[in-house]
């Protein structure tokens, strides 16, 4: 009877959780376009983010999410980084953008474009990938680096995906190492913790739970000077840090 009940609430708390989304999303979605079609490059996405992060704390609260961040004194708004997380669930963007300290350029599938309403504003902020295609692959990797080279920080899973596994971290991409290294811009690890279990990919319906999802931002990794030849050192130090924060923050 209790787990029955336990189901019936956590299905109600879904329901409520996605009307506050798109609602938010309705809300949000004029001024971003204004934003987009207003300004141009970096400005573009500073104005856009006003209204992406205003979406975000509502459904934050409304949404009974809450986030607590640790570790922001490592990072300096005036400079753009590589952002790169794990990736566990659905709720790991909104916190992101709760949380980090400057707008930034995300990467993202393209098939989260069709979701309805979100898909309208996904087009406007981010780059969209289809990694079943190489050409796409190697357009955007030439796209974040313009972004980065203007100024603007960018966001990458490197796991590609949501993590279905139980280890901490899948097998990482290459490029976010590489636009890192041939723009020379430093990585920056992110990590979120708890928020694949307060909104897990597999039956969120009924998975679904409210409390703190846990953001540690580790230090800044430099990659002055460095070449494609130390990707993989770089890549396999960063996936590392990560792991250990991971491990290390685990409730």
């Amino acid at each position: 009877m209790l787990n029955t009940l336990s189901r019936f609430f956590a299905l109600l708390h879904f329901l409520w959780a996605a009307l506050v989304f798109l609602a938010g999303m309705f809300a949000v979605l004029p001024f971003i376009v204004f934003c987009t079609l207003v300004f141009r490059g970096k400005r573009s996405q500073d104005a856009a983010f006003v209204f992406i992060r205003l979406w975000a704390r509502m459904f934050s609260l409304l949404a009974f999410f809450f986030c607590r961040v640790e570790g922001h004194a490592a990072y300096r708004a005036d400079r753009p980084y590589v952002f790169v997380s794990n990736h566990t669930s659905f709720l790991d963007a909104v916190m992101l953008v709760l949380v980090l300290p400057q707008s930034f350029k995300p990467l993202g599938k393209i098939e989260m474009a069709r979701v309805p309403v979100f898909g309208m504003i996904y087009r406007k902020v981010a780059v969209l990938i289809d990694r079943t295609s190489r050409e796409s692959r190697e357009r955007c990797v030439e796209e974040l680096k313009a972004e980065v080279s203007g100024g603007q920080s960018i966001l990458i899973f490197p796991e590609g995906t949501m993590n279905r596994t139980a280890a901490p971290l899948t097998e990482f991409y290459d490029g976010a190492f590489r636009i890192a290294i041939e723009t020379q811009t430093p990585l920056a690890p992110v990590v979120l913790i708890n928020a694949g279990k307060l909104l897990p990919r597999k039956d969120p319906f009924t998975g679904i739970r409210p409390g703190v999802v846990r953001t540690v931002m580790g230090t800044p990794v430099d990659v002055t000077g460095l070449t494609l030849r130390d990707l993989p050192v770089l890549k396999n130090q960063v996936y590392r840090q990560m792991e250990a924060m991971l491990i290390g923050g685990a409730d």
